[in-house]
């Protein structure tokens, strides 16, 4: 068993629960296209606009994202989303008015990351919240706290560790690209991949990978 920093000997159900986080092999799993997404946001301004009338509608906006792992080269990598081959995100996006966010992310990672939302594959095990992210206001930056002086803050980030089966098709709009960066490289790495994708590694350092081989 290989780990981030300790090795154990875990057995039966155990591997799947507590601290320890089962990753399968890249190889284990079929990645294809299909029809492309369209994008919401052309510039900064038209996502700012939309998030005011959001807001104005709904109130609070909460958006959950998954960290989903995979083994290459014996390291964990993270499943990441690329756009426009520049901009890279974590699976998952806004809830709707209502959903819960178990539901909410399971809708959206069968949406951009399975053929249909029709659910065909295995469903998602969406596992704990690693952590929450607070963006005060409309043009500020996401915070991994909420600030004392913020009564109404306009959105919220929810981050949920999503563990993965043996096998599995991932089917990613043609204008996305879906890739598998390593812990290593993603680690405090904030001028590429912003500060709440760089500090995953940190959230999964309480966890140890059991690296199951092929």
């Amino acid at each position: 068993m290989s780990s981030n920093g300790n090795v154990s000997e875990i057995s039966g159900s155990d591997q799947n629960h507590g601290g320890v986080i089962d990753i399968y092999p890249l190889s284990c799993y079929y990645f294809g296209s299909k029809e492309a997404s369209p994008f919401k946001d052309e510039t900064l301004a038209d996502r700012t606009q939309r998030m005011k009338s959001n807001y104005a509608a709904y109130g609070l906006r909460t958006c959950v994202k998954a960290v989903i792992l995979v083994e290459l080269f014996n390291h964990p990598h993270l499943l990441l989303l690329q756009v426009r081959n520049s901009i890279f995100k974590l699976p998952g996006g806004r809830l709707r008015p209502g959903e819960s966010d178990i539901d909410g992310l399971r809708r959206k990672l069968s949406r951009k990351l399975s053929v249909d939302e029709s659910g065909g594959e295995t469903e998602w095990e969406v596992g704990e919240c690693l952590g929450m992210w607070w963006r005060p206001d409309f043009e500020t930056l996401l915070y991994p706290y909420l600030p004392p002086n913020v009564k109404k803050p306009k959105e919220c980030t929810k981050l949920f560790l999503v563990r993965l089966p043996v096998s599995r098709r991932f089917i990613v709009p043609k204008n996305l690209k879906l890739l598998a960066v390593p812990l290593c490289q993603i680690h405090e790495n904030h001028k590429t991949y912003g500060p709440v994708i760089s500090g995953v590694p940190q959230l999964l350092s309480k966890f140890s990978f059991n690296i199951i081989e092929s």
